[in-house]
């Protein structure tokens, strides 16, 4: 018998939602936003146009026992928000290290969800983290205000590959100390 480790991923509480775990049933609202270019260009992954099933296989690895992110949604629906107003990613690194990824559905930007779900994120700290890194594509300056009204510093200039652009795309790079 192989004795295989589970990790469980927590439903985190913040005030005006909670961010789940993704379910099966997210496809269809997640997809919709995420085939939204705006959205898309904003990441590193999201592909635009954005393929059949490309949700459905992020849904399928946010579940994998051997993933090396957890993958929450944004859900508002107890507090009379939609279902899924966005969602929040956070990948292991080395070292009691993880990095942050989060984008909101279009509806919902300027209004401080974004930062509330990454506040509420590393109030939790669920891979307890000591750092916690991220990054905000230069051309978006409202993704590196939320990362610096959460108290994230600016650690330098970088650029990574955005799927959607199909380009490297200069980046602002920040570190929050987080464990003793």
């Amino acid at each position: 018998m192989i004795h295989e480790e589970i990790t469980v991923q927590e439903t985190i509480t913040a005030e005006r939602f909670v961010l789940r775990p993704c379910r099966k049933s997210d496809a269809g609202l997640i997809a919709m936003y995420a085939a939204d270019e705006r959205v898309a260009r904003g990441t590193r992954s999201i592909p635009h146009p954005l393929p059949p099933g490309t949700i459905e296989a992020m849904i399928d690895r946010a579940s994998a026992a051997d993933r090396s992110e957890d993958i929450w949604v944004i859900d508002g629906s107890a507090h009379g928000h939609v279902e899924a107003l966005g969602v929040i990613t956070l990948e292991r690194m080395d070292r009691n290290q993880s990095e942050i990824f989060y984008w909101i559905a279009p509806a919902f930007w300027n209004t401080g969800l974004a930062s509330e779900a990454v506040r509420a994120l590393i109030a939790a700290n669920p891979h307890q983290a000591k750092t916690i890194f991220a990054e905000a594509f230069q051309d978006n300056p409202g993704s590196a205000r939320v990362l610096t009204n959460c108290g994230f510093d600016y650690l330098g200039d970088a650029e990574a590959f955005s799927v959607a652009r199909n380009a490297t795309v200069p980046t602002w790079t920040y570190t929050l100390k987080v464990g003793a």
